[in-house]
Protein backbone atom coordinates (compact mmCIF):
# COMPACT_ATOMS: atom_id res chain seq x y z
CA UNK A 1 0.00 0.00 0.00
CA UNK A 2 0.89 3.49 -0.62
CA UNK A 3 -0.50 6.58 1.21
CA UNK A 4 0.38 10.27 0.29
CA UNK A 5 0.82 11.44 4.04
CA UNK A 6 1.04 15.10 3.05
CA UNK A 7 0.55 16.11 -1.12
CA UNK A 8 0.31 19.89 -1.91
CA UNK A 9 0.39 20.21 -6.54
CA UNK A 10 0.68 23.31 -7.84
CA UNK A 11 -1.66 24.32 -9.96
CA UNK A 12 -0.79 24.73 -13.71
CA UNK A 13 -1.37 28.24 -14.17
CA UNK A 14 0.83 29.11 -11.36
CA UNK A 15 3.65 27.01 -12.71
CA UNK A 16 3.56 28.56 -16.21
CA UNK A 17 3.32 31.79 -14.20
CA UNK A 18 6.65 30.64 -12.14
CA UNK A 19 7.87 29.91 -15.84
CA UNK A 20 7.92 33.49 -16.98
CA UNK A 21 8.59 35.24 -13.31
CA UNK A 22 12.42 36.29 -13.12
CA UNK A 23 12.58 35.99 -9.52
CA UNK A 24 11.45 32.00 -10.30
CA UNK A 25 12.10 30.90 -13.72
CA UNK A 26 15.77 29.64 -12.53
CA UNK A 27 14.23 27.23 -10.00
CA UNK A 28 10.56 26.25 -8.93
CA UNK A 29 8.53 24.01 -7.27
CA UNK A 30 5.84 22.09 -8.96
CA UNK A 31 5.02 19.04 -6.29
CA UNK A 32 5.61 18.40 -2.67
CA UNK A 33 5.07 14.75 -1.30
CA UNK A 34 5.46 12.99 1.65
CA UNK A 35 5.07 9.05 0.75
CA UNK A 36 4.58 6.06 3.03
CA UNK A 37 5.26 3.23 1.45
CA UNK A 38 4.41 -0.41 3.29
CA UNK A 39 7.14 -3.13 3.25
CA UNK A 40 7.68 -5.13 0.20
CA UNK A 41 5.97 -2.50 -2.00
CA UNK A 42 6.52 -1.69 -5.68
CA UNK A 43 6.40 2.26 -6.34
CA UNK A 44 6.33 2.43 -10.12
CA UNK A 45 5.31 5.71 -12.84
CA UNK A 46 5.25 4.05 -15.50
CA UNK A 47 5.40 7.03 -18.06
CA UNK A 48 8.38 9.41 -18.13
CA UNK A 49 8.51 12.09 -15.75
CA UNK A 50 7.68 15.42 -16.56
CA UNK A 51 9.94 17.15 -14.12
CA UNK A 52 12.92 16.42 -12.15
CA UNK A 53 12.22 14.21 -8.97
CA UNK A 54 14.09 14.88 -5.73
CA UNK A 55 13.50 11.37 -3.82
CA UNK A 56 14.79 11.71 -0.08
CA UNK A 57 14.54 8.41 2.29
CA UNK A 58 13.85 8.93 5.95
CA UNK A 59 13.12 5.99 6.87
CA UNK A 60 13.16 2.16 5.40
CA UNK A 61 14.85 0.66 2.13
CA UNK A 62 14.67 -0.60 -0.51
CA UNK A 63 16.24 -1.14 -4.41
CA UNK A 64 15.73 1.65 -6.95
CA UNK A 65 15.85 1.18 -10.48
CA UNK A 66 16.75 4.15 -12.86
CA UNK A 67 16.64 2.77 -16.61
CA UNK A 68 18.20 -0.39 -15.95
CA UNK A 69 20.31 0.18 -13.08
CA UNK A 70 19.59 -1.23 -9.85
CA UNK A 71 20.77 0.19 -6.71
CA UNK A 72 20.17 -0.30 -2.87
CA UNK A 73 18.61 2.72 -1.61
CA UNK A 74 18.33 3.50 2.39
CA UNK A 75 17.25 5.51 4.80
CA UNK A 76 19.18 9.51 5.13
CA UNK A 77 20.10 8.45 1.29
CA UNK A 78 18.73 10.95 -2.19
CA UNK A 79 18.44 10.74 -5.44
CA UNK A 80 17.29 12.95 -7.94
CA UNK A 81 15.88 11.53 -11.36
CA UNK A 82 15.86 13.86 -13.99
CA UNK A 83 12.82 14.80 -16.58
CA UNK A 84 12.16 11.99 -19.17
CA UNK A 85 13.33 9.01 -17.21
CA UNK A 86 10.94 6.30 -15.63
CA UNK A 87 12.09 4.98 -12.04
CA UNK A 88 10.47 2.21 -10.01
CA UNK A 89 11.46 1.41 -6.09
CA UNK A 90 10.78 -1.71 -4.36
CA UNK A 91 10.56 -1.81 -0.33
CA UNK A 92 12.03 -4.17 1.55
CA UNK A 93 10.18 -6.70 3.96
CA UNK A 94 11.19 -5.22 6.64
CA UNK A 95 9.72 -1.59 8.26
CA UNK A 96 7.47 0.42 6.34
CA UNK A 97 9.70 2.86 4.32
CA UNK A 98 9.02 6.86 3.86
CA UNK A 99 10.12 8.92 1.30
CA UNK A 100 9.99 12.87 0.97
CA UNK A 101 9.75 14.13 -2.63
CA UNK A 102 9.64 17.31 -4.57
CA UNK A 103 9.15 17.73 -8.06
CA UNK A 104 11.00 20.63 -9.96
CA UNK A 105 12.07 22.55 -12.87
CA UNK A 106 13.82 25.53 -14.15
CA UNK A 107 16.70 26.88 -16.39
CA UNK A 108 19.15 26.03 -13.67
CA UNK A 109 18.46 22.75 -14.01
CA UNK A 110 20.12 22.23 -17.23
CA UNK A 111 23.53 22.80 -15.59
CA UNK A 112 22.98 20.92 -11.96
CA UNK A 113 22.05 17.90 -13.99
CA UNK A 114 25.24 16.14 -13.66
CA UNK A 115 24.44 15.56 -10.06
CA UNK A 116 21.30 13.68 -10.66
CA UNK A 117 20.63 9.85 -11.18
CA UNK A 118 23.08 9.00 -8.27
CA UNK A 119 22.03 7.71 -5.16
CA UNK A 120 24.25 9.55 -2.61
CA UNK A 121 24.58 9.25 1.35
CA UNK A 122 23.54 12.22 3.51
CA UNK A 123 26.18 12.06 6.45
CA UNK A 124 24.92 13.54 9.60
CA UNK A 125 26.75 16.61 10.63
CA UNK A 126 26.47 20.25 11.42
CA UNK A 127 27.42 21.01 7.53
CA UNK A 128 25.26 19.18 5.87
CA UNK A 129 22.17 20.21 7.93
CA UNK A 130 20.33 17.25 8.14
CA UNK A 131 18.13 18.59 10.69
CA UNK A 132 17.58 21.45 8.48
CA UNK A 133 16.12 19.30 6.16
CA UNK A 134 12.86 17.99 7.34
CA UNK A 135 12.61 22.08 8.84
CA UNK A 136 12.71 23.15 5.48
CA UNK A 137 10.36 20.57 3.83
CA UNK A 138 7.74 21.21 6.76
CA UNK A 139 8.06 25.01 6.15
CA UNK A 140 7.24 24.56 2.21
CA UNK A 141 4.19 22.49 3.37
CA UNK A 142 2.91 24.89 5.51
CA UNK A 143 3.33 27.72 3.19
CA UNK A 144 1.83 25.69 0.20
CA UNK A 145 -1.45 25.71 2.46
CA UNK A 146 -1.46 29.19 2.95
CA UNK A 147 -2.43 30.42 -0.76
CA UNK A 148 -0.67 30.54 -4.30
CA UNK A 149 -0.33 34.62 -4.52
CA UNK A 150 2.58 35.79 -6.00
CA UNK A 151 4.64 36.86 -2.97
CA UNK A 152 4.10 33.33 -1.22
CA UNK A 153 5.36 31.46 -4.22
CA UNK A 154 8.18 33.32 -4.20
CA UNK A 155 9.16 32.67 -0.83
CA UNK A 156 8.45 29.18 -1.20
CA UNK A 157 10.45 28.71 -3.99
CA UNK A 158 13.49 30.39 -2.94
CA UNK A 159 13.10 28.26 0.78
CA UNK A 160 13.03 25.43 -2.43
CA UNK A 161 16.23 26.57 -3.61
CA UNK A 162 17.79 26.41 -0.25
CA UNK A 163 16.35 22.86 0.43
CA UNK A 164 17.80 21.55 -2.78
CA UNK A 165 21.60 23.16 -2.09
CA UNK A 166 21.25 21.45 1.20
CA UNK A 167 21.39 17.69 -1.02
CA UNK A 168 23.53 18.71 -3.95
CA UNK A 169 26.08 20.51 -1.41
CA UNK A 170 25.85 18.65 1.22
CA UNK A 171 29.67 16.67 0.36
CA UNK A 172 31.20 19.79 -0.42
CA UNK A 173 32.60 20.91 2.65
CA UNK A 174 36.06 19.15 4.19
CA UNK A 175 34.68 18.17 7.11
CA UNK A 176 31.71 16.40 4.55
CA UNK A 177 34.72 15.15 2.72
CA UNK A 178 36.98 13.43 6.16
CA UNK A 179 33.55 11.57 7.06
CA UNK A 180 33.01 10.14 3.66
CA UNK A 181 34.17 6.43 3.72
CA UNK A 182 36.98 6.79 1.54
CA UNK A 183 39.91 7.20 3.80
CA UNK A 184 42.43 7.49 1.30
CA UNK A 185 41.06 10.93 0.35
CA UNK A 186 40.43 11.82 4.01
CA UNK A 187 43.90 11.32 4.64
CA UNK A 188 44.60 13.48 1.50
CA UNK A 189 42.86 16.68 2.78
CA UNK A 190 44.22 16.31 6.25
CA UNK A 191 47.73 15.86 5.12
CA UNK A 192 47.14 19.45 3.25
CA UNK A 193 45.60 21.02 5.89
CA UNK A 194 48.54 20.13 8.43
CA UNK A 195 51.43 21.33 5.61
CA UNK A 196 49.84 24.55 4.41
CA UNK A 197 53.20 25.76 4.99
CA UNK A 198 54.83 23.98 2.45
CA UNK A 199 55.50 23.17 -1.06
CA UNK A 200 53.70 19.88 -1.73
CA UNK A 201 53.68 17.62 -4.83
CA UNK A 202 51.01 15.24 -6.33
CA UNK A 203 53.47 12.73 -5.48
CA UNK A 204 53.77 13.28 -1.51
CA UNK A 205 49.80 13.91 -1.46
CA UNK A 206 49.43 10.75 -3.07
CA UNK A 207 52.01 8.74 -1.09
CA UNK A 208 50.26 10.18 2.34
CA UNK A 209 46.59 8.88 0.37
CA UNK A 210 47.88 5.54 -0.05
CA UNK A 211 47.21 5.60 -3.98
CA UNK A 212 49.21 6.41 -7.49
CA UNK A 213 49.23 10.21 -8.82
CA UNK A 214 47.10 8.85 -11.52
CA UNK A 215 43.90 7.38 -9.47
CA UNK A 216 44.20 10.13 -6.87
CA UNK A 217 43.81 12.61 -9.16
CA UNK A 218 41.16 10.63 -10.49
CA UNK A 219 38.65 10.35 -7.36
CA UNK A 220 40.20 13.42 -5.48
CA UNK A 221 38.59 15.12 -8.88
CA UNK A 222 35.05 13.17 -8.63
CA UNK A 223 34.58 13.94 -4.58
CA UNK A 224 35.56 17.71 -5.06
CA UNK A 225 35.51 18.61 -8.81
CA UNK A 226 39.37 20.12 -8.21
CA UNK A 227 42.28 18.37 -8.38
CA UNK A 228 44.36 17.47 -5.07
CA UNK A 229 46.95 20.83 -6.13
CA UNK A 230 44.03 23.07 -6.94
CA UNK A 231 42.09 22.31 -3.64
CA UNK A 232 45.46 22.44 -1.65
CA UNK A 233 45.79 25.80 -3.53
CA UNK A 234 42.26 26.92 -2.69
CA UNK A 235 42.74 26.01 1.27
CA UNK A 236 45.64 27.87 1.47
CA UNK A 237 44.35 30.99 0.14
CA UNK A 238 41.17 30.75 2.36
CA UNK A 239 43.95 30.47 5.08
CA UNK A 240 45.07 34.08 3.50
CA UNK A 241 41.75 35.51 3.98
CA UNK A 242 42.09 34.41 7.46
CA UNK A 243 45.50 36.22 8.10
CA UNK A 244 44.51 39.40 5.84
CA UNK A 245 40.91 39.39 7.87
CA UNK A 246 42.13 38.51 11.54
CA UNK A 247 46.19 39.56 11.96
CA UNK A 248 48.50 42.40 11.24
CA UNK A 249 50.77 40.29 9.19
CA UNK A 250 52.16 41.94 6.40
CA UNK A 251 51.21 40.44 3.32
CA UNK A 252 55.12 39.38 2.34
CA UNK A 253 54.90 37.43 5.68
CA UNK A 254 51.46 35.78 5.05
CA UNK A 255 52.91 34.62 2.00
CA UNK A 256 55.92 32.91 3.02
CA UNK A 257 53.86 31.69 6.53
CA UNK A 258 51.54 28.98 3.20
CA UNK A 259 54.73 28.40 1.75
CA UNK A 260 54.75 30.65 -1.37
CA UNK A 261 58.73 31.52 -2.40
CA UNK A 262 57.41 34.56 -4.29
CA UNK A 263 55.32 37.34 -2.78
CA UNK A 264 54.06 38.14 -6.80
CA UNK A 265 52.95 34.74 -7.24
CA UNK A 266 50.75 34.77 -3.94
CA UNK A 267 49.12 38.08 -5.10
CA UNK A 268 48.66 36.71 -8.68
CA UNK A 269 47.14 33.20 -7.18
CA UNK A 270 45.24 35.02 -5.04
CA UNK A 271 44.14 37.22 -7.39
CA UNK A 272 42.84 35.17 -9.14
CA UNK A 273 41.04 33.07 -6.75
CA UNK A 274 39.47 36.07 -5.51
CA UNK A 275 38.91 38.51 -7.88
CA UNK A 276 40.46 41.33 -5.79
CA UNK A 277 44.44 41.43 -4.91
CA UNK A 278 45.65 40.95 -1.07
CA UNK A 279 46.11 44.69 -0.45
CA UNK A 280 42.25 45.19 -1.36
CA UNK A 281 41.34 42.72 -0.13
CA UNK A 282 42.41 43.82 3.35
CA UNK A 283 41.34 47.46 2.84
CA UNK A 284 37.84 46.49 1.77
CA UNK A 285 37.11 45.82 5.31
CA UNK A 286 40.01 47.58 7.36
CA UNK A 287 41.52 50.13 5.66
CA UNK A 288 45.14 49.07 6.31
CA UNK A 289 47.49 48.00 3.62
Amino acid sequence: MIIKKRFVRLPSFVVEEQKINPLTKDLYLCELTEFLIQRNTLWAENIPLDNHLLIFCTKGSGIIQISNDLVPFSQNQYCIIPNGFIFKIQTHDADPSIFLTCKFNGEKTRIMEKEFTVVRDLIPSVNNMVANRQMLFDELFNNLTKGFYNANYQYINLCFGHLLATFLYASRTSDDLMEEQNPGIARAVSFMEQNLDKRLSLDEIAVEAGYSPSYLITIFSRKTSYSPLSYFSHIKIEKACEYLDFSKLKIKEISYILGYSDPYYFSKDFQKKIGLSPRNYRKRVTGRN
